[in-house]
């Protein structure tokens, strides 16, 4: 499996010859111009970050085989821009050029009380990868390679830590952090590293542009 961070938690997935991209939001807003190849194109939830939806055109009219897997609620403003998509949801689950695709339904984290939130899809990828999108929700079985949140409006860096150990995945290694200025790299990715490897979970800092074979 090879993954490509294009920034923030825009991937793009190599597994078996499929190409996957995931929540292509505004903070790669000019590195969808030139995604090519995609098969799949996963959306945790409907906020900006996650979905752009005139990138969503552009990367259509350059991937016109591409499909779209997601949820009701993101379904809903693909629908009214006249999108195609497929429901992935719940506990459901789907192949593609065999290779298996499984939803996970989990709570976006509370930002504030008064903020409403969408429903949030985590997805994994193969049994190999796991990506919880906005959720520190445990998965219900083991995690070899895990997309771990480490910074947001919703999160602490000590929560983010937390969750990491308590799913105990093999590897790890960092997403939502595509606001996080370059000088503060050293405590959102410096930081997993120090202390995740005391839980024998191996923290890999992929920065954005980066691509790692796991």
């Amino acid at each position: 499996m090879e993954i490509t961070k294009l920034g923030h938690c825009c991937l793009i997935i190599k597994v078996n010859g499929l190409r996957i991209l995931t929540d292509p939001g505004m903070w790669t807003i000019q590195e969808h111009a030139s995604v090519k190849d995609i098969d799949i194109i996963l959306i945790t939830h409907d906020h900006p970050d996650h979905i752009h939806l005139e990138s969503i055109n552009t990367i259509l009219a350059n991937n016109p085989n591409a499909k779209i897997y997601t949820n009701s609620g993101v379904g809903k403003s693909l629908s009214e821009q006249g999108i195609a998509f497929e429901k992935l949801e719940g506990t459901s689950k789907t192949k593609v050029k065999d290779i298996e695709l499984e939803a996970f339904d989990c709570d976006h984290e509370m930002i504030y009380p008064i903020v409403p939130l969408p429903q949030n899809t985590g997805y994994w990828i193969t049994d190999k990868l796991f990506y919880p999108g906005d959720s520190l929700t445990k998965p219900g079985k083991s995690v070899e390679l895990l997309a771990l949140p480490v910074a947001g409006p919703w999160m602490t860096i000590q929560q983010g830590l937390d969750y990491a150990k308590e799913v105990k995945p093999k590897q790890c290694f960092p997403v939502h952090d595509g606001f996080v200025l370059e000088e503060s790299l050293q405590l959102y990715h410096g930081l997993p590293q120090k202390v995740l490897v005391e839980a024998e979970i191996e923290f890999i800092p992929l920065k954005a542009g980066e691509s790692l074979d796991f």
